[in-house]
């Protein structure tokens, strides 16, 4: 579900995928956090997700809030299908920043 490769520069690219649901939440908040806390910078990979509700969703704004706290670049890309819906549902992509490929 998550996998994290931290460069040299200490930025950290986190590829996400599969389900990211309720039953997935707690578990990804955790592993999620607890990676990405010795990172100078947080790139998320979204291209793998299959399914994303609110639940997770939550989990990246939280993260997001967290980087910002922390004054460290988040940034997410190659949105899937699945995260483009919910974006867009929410009306979140300005939020993020990031650029949204339709």
């Amino acid at each position: 579900m998550i996998k994290v490769k931290k460069k040299k520069t200490g930025l950290c690219e986190v590829d996400l995928d599969g389900e990211l649901t309720i039953y997935e939440a707690a578990s990804l908040k955790e592993e999620l956090f607890k990676k990405i806390e010795k990172c100078k910078g947080v790139s998320i990979n979204l291209s793998n997700v299959s399914e994303l509700d609110t639940s997770c969703f939550q989990i990246l704004i939280a993260a997001k809030r967290e980087c910002d706290k922390r004054e460290i670049e988040f940034t997410m890309n190659s949105h899937s299908p699945a995260v483009l819906d919910v974006m867009d549902l929410y009306n979140m992509g300005s939020y993020f920043g990031d650029p949204l490929v339709l």
